[in-house]
C-alpha cells in the first residue's frame, strides 16, 4: 500500500505543472499593470493627499526617571517569555513519530519511502531538538503523504516554510495537492525545471 512502482513523469504533468508554476512565478516584467485609481483603492486617494506624514511626530521623553518606567516593562517580558517557554510545541522528530505511529507503519518502511539514511534517521530519533535540512522534512512529508497544511506544520517545527517565491518549493506543493507522493516523479520534475533535487 505505501510503496508504489515508478512510473515516468507524463508529458501532461509537465505541462500541467509549469502553468501552475506560472500562477506564481512569471520572468515577466509588470511595468505595464495599470496603477489603481482611488475608486478602486479608496486607501489610495487618502494617502496621496496628504501633505502630512500619517502619524503625529513623537515627543522625545525626558531622560530623567526612564529606568523606573523600563522595569516593569522588563519584568512583563520575562514573565511571557519564561511563559513561553514553559508551553514549547513539539519537536520536528516529535510530529514526524507521531505522524509515523498514525500511519501505521514502521520507521524502517518510512525512511526507505523517504530515502534517507538510517543512520541519519537514528540520529533524529536520538536527538529530540534535531533540526534536519529542509530537502530531508520534505522527504519525510512525501513518504508521509502529508496533506499541504500538514506538511507546512512538519516543515515548521524544523524552521522551514513552502513559499511561492521559490520554484522548487511550487513544485513540490503542485504534486502534493494532487496526491502524487512518488519522490522519483517529484525530482524528475525538480530536475526539468533546474531545481535541486529532494
Amino acid at each position: 500500500m505505501l510503496f508504489k512502482k515508478h512510473k515516468k513523469i507524463s508529458a501532461e504533468t509537465l505541462i500541467d505543472l509549469k502553468r501552475y508554476i506560472d500562477r506564481f512565478i512569471s520572468d515577466e516584467v509588470t511595468d505595464d499593470l495599470p496603477i489603481p485609481s482611488a475608486v478602486e483603492c479608496p486607501a489610495a486617494g487618502a494617502y496621496a493627499a496628504r501633505e502630512e506624514p500619517a502619524y503625529p511626530a513623537v515627543k522625545a521623553a525626558p531622560r530623567k526617571g526612564r529606568g523606573k518606567a523600563a522595569a516593569p516593562r522588563a519584568e512583563a517580558s520575562a514573565r511571557s517569555l519564561s511563559d513561553a517557554l514553559e508551553h514549547i510545541d513539539e519537536s520536528f522528530s516529535e510530529m514526524l513519530f507521531r505522524k509515523i505511529d498514525e500511519r501505521d507503519i514502521t520507521d524502517a518502511q518510512c525512511y526507505k519511502k523517504a530515502q534517507i539514511d538510517r543512520k541519519l534517521f537514528s540520529k533524529i530519533r536520538s536527538q529530540q531538538n534535531y533540526r534536519p535540512a529542509k530537502a530531508t522534512a520534505l522527504s519525510f512529508a512525501i513518504a508521509l503523504e502529508l496533506s499541504l497544511d500538514e506538511t507546512n506544520d512538519l516543515l515548521m517545527k524544523a524552521g522551514y516554510a513552502l513559499s511561492h517565491s521559490s520554484k522548487a518549493d511550487i513544485i513540490v506543493e503542485y504534486f502534493i495537492t494532487h496526491g502524487i507522493y512518488d519522490k522519483f516523479q517529484i525530482n524528475e520534475a525538480l530536475y526539468e525545471f533546474d531545481q535541486p533535487l529532494l
